[in-house]
């Protein structure tokens, strides 16, 4: 009885086994992007180890499936590979979607380094590799490996990006997809950025992007991250460096984990330290650096949806040359006339007055969702908090109390919708809000240059890119833009009656004091921004950009409402409230050969900008100190032309020549005169010996060529030295002579273990110890550029 309740029971189970082998799953694989069947993907059904394919119409089957958990792992060449866990309990018919053109979509690729912003524009991409070099400098100096962007510096630490000859508020600086709000109206007021955090940086001249705004007169600098990287994976570098001139150090390191499922975490930390620097034949007093920050990124990036939360800090204490504060403007001539700086002292670490202290956070989250048929919806709120504190030379109870105190903040809100359903008609717009707090604290002693105020924008857009055959792609663009400026601001009496203020802006006075008036002007602003280009591919080797760019720049807090002693500066500054928006016309062409030999880039620009702001010395004013230097904003129309050029030869396999070349003029139009701080026309030629056999050897010459500025506008006035009765010429407006260095930079890579290489990089920058002055130094007046710097840089990538 026994064994015939055993043998049912057999037959039973292989019955009911029977039963539940019998099912069916049948269904289609589409193109998540446009609905499109594809054809030849591969199913592996992982628990069953087998596969099958779908045929041309997408279709597949897979046949005598048993009852449970069935484990598909879905692959097609440029696709992303899918993993689905079906659990069978009956013949079922799924429609599953991949999306076939990752690599044609915006989304980052692992296959290259490269993920351009713009098609059309003029854009040049510094690699991660050319950005570690600089690890121990600015953003300010990376950004002179392009043609035509060069930088405006208050000594060596305080480097402002320059494109084209603009700078300041018409570049606009994207930091890991947020716009950076830090206070950037002035020369000396640098970017505050850790270029260790970036990955990729994208240069693009004119505002060839109208999805981050369209006052980018100049250009836009776009700073992306390192990428996911959608596998299980932990990996990182850390670089250790030392300098010679300013006896500097620094260290910098990176980690980040990945996870095939889509989560991913990164932590990036910085600390640099820097002493004074030297010239070739004395000390730079007071021109040390302390710079820490870090910066970390959390989230979960899937094709269809994804997050991520960022949040970076730096904090930045930056001495500026103890011998450019002046007490008069006799102290500009006579260091003009010295030679050498009228304060040396022996070297050291400490950072005194005059100085910068500067903070500043940034936290951003953001979400985005795919939708099928349709497109990318991305949503963003980003804050920013910004605190400046600029120290002068004081004494008694002032001497630890800043001359400027001001806290800014900034709130943003966005949203973009990508519809790239077509891709032979791409279509993007958007819309973001901003609301911007700069709070001045009126307890530092002094008059405050920059007001209290209150800051909204608005801002929306549209592009579109059409594939109209295989060779031509044309994209265009429109934005508008609404600012409004809501300011409380203290004029003194006799200056606001001096300026013509009170026959035109009467109405603004909420309060009358013995000396002075509280006002509260209310600016709006209506901004039109539009762009147009295209790009033609004549064949493999010869392609040609064309684009036309419209681009709106209300006047910034600084133009309108300076007012009174810079104290960084060391000079007068006077705004204008009558300004009205800048608008500038910008028409580029670039030609591009590249052959396995030789390539080469040439790009040439027109920008006519109606009611160009710019601030010139004007004349002196008289205090308590003696004559002072006196800068105002003034307002015109101008024009600016240049051309670019870069080119690379091959000599051979191991032997590269490389040249880049920037010329550009600008005009004063209703002056008739040449516009002030335009880069002099400059060449950089480098030679480039390699060995990939040996260690990824390299070893580079690099002569860097900057010819005298022959036009500039004669801005040179007299004043009265009241000792001898004499009239004294304060010439600072004759350019420096034109100058020649030579750079020297070798590296190798050693395999330390199957996953960890170490790059030794050694560079020697002025190898001669050349004196030279930049036209473009602000301190040129007071002292020589850097003498010889020898580096030394490790990279341990593992």
């Amino acid at each position: 009885m026994r064994h015939l309740c055993i043998a049912m029971t057999i037959l039973c189970f292989a019955y009911g086994n029977a039963q539940d082998c019998n099912y069916k799953l049948t269904g289609t694989i589409q193109d998540f992007h446009d609905g499109t069947p594809i054809a030849g993907a591969t199913i592996y059904m992982k628990n069953l180890k087998t596969y099958t394919t779908t045929n041309i119409d997408g279709y597949f089957a897979i046949e005598d499936l048993c009852k449970g958990t069935l484990i598909l792992e879905i692959s097609h060449l440029a696709c992303e590979t899918k993993i689905l866990e079906i659990d069978i309990k009956g013949d079922m018919v799924k429609l599953i979607k991949l999306e076939h053109h990752l690599e044609e979509l915006n989304e980052v690729t692992v296959k290259t380094e490269e993920n351009t912003e713009t098609n059309t524009a003029q854009e040049t991409i510094i690699k991660s590799k050319v950005i570690n070099r600089y690890s121990s400098l600015s953003l300010g100096d990376v950004l002179k490996e392009v043609p035509g962007v060069s930088s405006i510096n208050t000594g060596n630490t305080i480097v402002k990006p320059m494109i084209n000859g603009l700078h300041s508020s018409r570049i606009l600086i994207l930091n890991n997809g947020v716009r950076q709000q830090d206070q950037e109206w002035g020369i000396e007021h640098a970017p505050n950025i850790d270029i260790n955090s970036a990955n990729q940086i994208s240069v693009i001249k004119g505002s060839g992007a109208l999805a981050y705004g369209g006052d980018a007169l100049g250009g836009v600098i776009i700073i992306n991250p390192s990428k996911f990287v959608k596998r299980d994976t932990l990996y990182g570098n850390t670089i250790v460096g030392g300098q010679s001139n300013g006896r500097g150090y620094h260290i910098s390191t990176a980690i980040n984990k990945d996870f095939i499922s889509g989560w991913f975490a990164q932590f990036q930390g910085t600390y640099k330290r820097r002493g004074d620097f030297e010239a070739p034949d004395y000390n730079l007093t007071n021109t040390g650096l302390d710079s820490r920050g870090f910066s970390t990124r959390v989230g979960k990036k899937k094709f269809e949806s994804g997050f991520e939360l960022f949040y970076s800090f730096i904090d930045n204490t930056i001495g500026i040359l103890g011998a450019s504060h002046i007490g008069s403007v006799f102290d500009i001539e006579r260091a003009i006339n010295s030679g050498q700086p009228l304060l040396i002292e022996d070297f050291s670490y400490d950072i005194n007055a005059p100085k910068q202290d500067i903070t500043h956070h940034l936290a951003k989250a953001n979400y985005y969702k795919r939708f099928q048929n349709f497109g990318k919806l991305s949503v963003q709120y980003d804050y920013q908090y910004n605190k400046r504190l600029e120290f002068d030379v004081r004494i008694g109870d002032r001497r630890n109390i800043p001359a400027v105190d001001l806290t800014l903040q900034t709130h943003t809100i966005s949203a973009d919708v990508n519809l790239d359903n077509n891709l032979e008609r791409k279509i993007n717009f958007g819309i973001m809000g901003r609301y911007q707090d700069n709070f001045a604290n009126p307890d530092t002693g002094v008059r405050r240059l920059i007001p209290d105020y209150n800051k909204y924008d608005f801002g929306t857009y549209i592009t579109t890119e059409l594939k109209l055959n295989a060779n031509l792609l044309i994209d265009a663009g429109l934005r508008y833009d609404f600012n409004r400026i809501d300011a409380k601001k203290f004029y003194q009496t006799s200056r606001w009656e001096e300026r013509g203020y009170d026959n035109d802006f009467s109405d603004i006075i909420i309060e009358e004091l013995p000396t002075q008036l509280l006002t509260n002007p209310v600016f709006n602003y209506h901004n039109i921004s539009a762009s147009i280009g295209g790009k033609y591919t004549v064949n493999e080797k010869n392609e040609i950009r064309f684009n036309y760019n419209l681009a709106s720049r209300p006047p910034n807090v600084s133009e309108l409402f300076s007012d009174g002693l810079h104290h960084s500066s060391a000079r007068f500054e006077f705004g204008d409230l009558r300004f009205d928006t800048e608008i500038a016309n910008r028409v580029s062409l670039s030609y591009a050969y590249n052959s396995p030999n030789f390539s080469l880039v040439t790009e040439l620009f027109y920008n006519r900008i109606t009611n160009f702001i710019y601030l010139r010395p004007f004349d002196f004013i008289l205090t308590g100190r003696g004559p002072f230097p006196l800068w105002e904003y003034q307002q015109t129309n101008a024009e600016m032309l240049g051309v670019d050029l870069t080119a690379i030869y091959n000599i051979s396999k191991s032997l590269e020549f490389q040249n880049k070349t920037a010329f550009i003029k600008g005009y004063d139009l209703e002056m008739d005169v040449p516009l002030i701080d335009i880069p002099s026309f400059n060449t950089i030629n480098q030679l480039t010996y390699t060995n990939s056999n040996w260690y990824n050897f390299s070893a580079s010459l690099r002569s860097e060529w900057v010819f005298e500025q022959n036009e500039f506008p004669d801005f040179n006035f007299e004043v009265l030295d009241q000792l001898n009765e004499e009239m004294i010429l304060i010439d600072i407006s004759t350019p420096p002579a034109a100058y020649h260095l030579l750079h020297f930079y070798t590296e190798a890579a050693f395999s330390v273990s199957e996953n960890t290489t170490l790059n030794v990089a050694l560079g020697i920058n002025n190898l001669f110890d050349t004196s030279y002055r930049n036209y473009l130094n602000r301190l040129r007046f007071f002292a020589d550029d850097l003498g010889r710097n020898i580096t030394l840089q490790l990279e341990l990538n593992y």
